[in-house]
């Protein structure tokens, strides 16, 4: 399977639905595809849920996103830095839902979601908030929480390079959520710094391949 290349990032957002699941890739700032945000806020798609790591950073990338009122609802682990101040501002004013998961529980729920798992039984969270309402089960004398599969409408990658067919490979720490939430999206747009011939990239260095891969666009952060 070959993805499809776009000329640009507005090409490569286009048709994202309103209302649909977003799942951003990124560890705060590392690996987040920014230049795609960018192309989501210009293509106007609203009443979003994003997924992420976490809520947004100063004024770029998803804090950018939330701040034009697009996002109904995030789903992330770390909603509170010292600069989410565009998050805090929505959630204190009622604006935008929350739902906190710890965020190996956030990462196995997404890789759940592409492995085909129907739902899975976590220790994390037990006896918390976190854990109300869930159904619980007691496993080698240990409490777990049922936790479900976190799918997304589309996944927002950042990556490192792609060849022609779309393989992706990271760089560094920038290989964090993006890997998942490329098997866990109906359509998976990429965001690269480069891109390469077919075989060009070290067959036994691809992380993320290209079945998994529906549009590839060259980028800068």
């Amino acid at each position: 399977m070959t993805a499809r290349f776009c000329t640009d990032t507005d090409e490569a957002v286009a048709g994202i639905d309103n209302g649909s699941t977003v799942l951003v890739g990124g560890f705060g700032m590392a690996g987040m595809p920014v230049a795609l945000i960018d192309a989501l806020i210009r293509q106007g798609a609203t009443d979003l849920t994003i997924v992420s790591n976490n809520a947004g950073n100063g004024d770029t990338g998803l804090a950018a996103l939330l701040a034009k009122g697009r996002v109904r609802r995030v789903i992330c682990s770390f909603p509170r830095q010292s600069d989410s101040y565009v998050f805090d501002d929505l959630y204190r004013a009622g604006k935008i839902e929350l739902q906190v998961v710890p965020q190996g529980n956030l990462a196995e729920r997404i890789r759940a979601a592409g492995a085909g798992i129907g739902a899975f039984f976590c220790p994390t969270g037990v006896g918390t908030l976190l854990a109300e309402g869930k159904e619980t089960r007691v496993i080698d004398g240990r409490p777990h929480v049922l936790e479900y599969p976190i799918r997304g409408d589309v996944a927002l990658i950042g990556a490192h390079r792609s060849d022609r067919m779309g393989n992706l490979v990271y760089r560094k720490t920038a290989r964090n959520f993006g890997p998942v939430m490329a098997t866990a999206a109906a359509t998976v747009i990429a965001q690269v710094s480069e891109i390469v011939e077919i075989g060009d990239l070290d067959p036994e260095a691809v992380v993320t391949p290209s079945i998994y891969v529906d549009r590839v666009v060259e980028a800068r952060a």
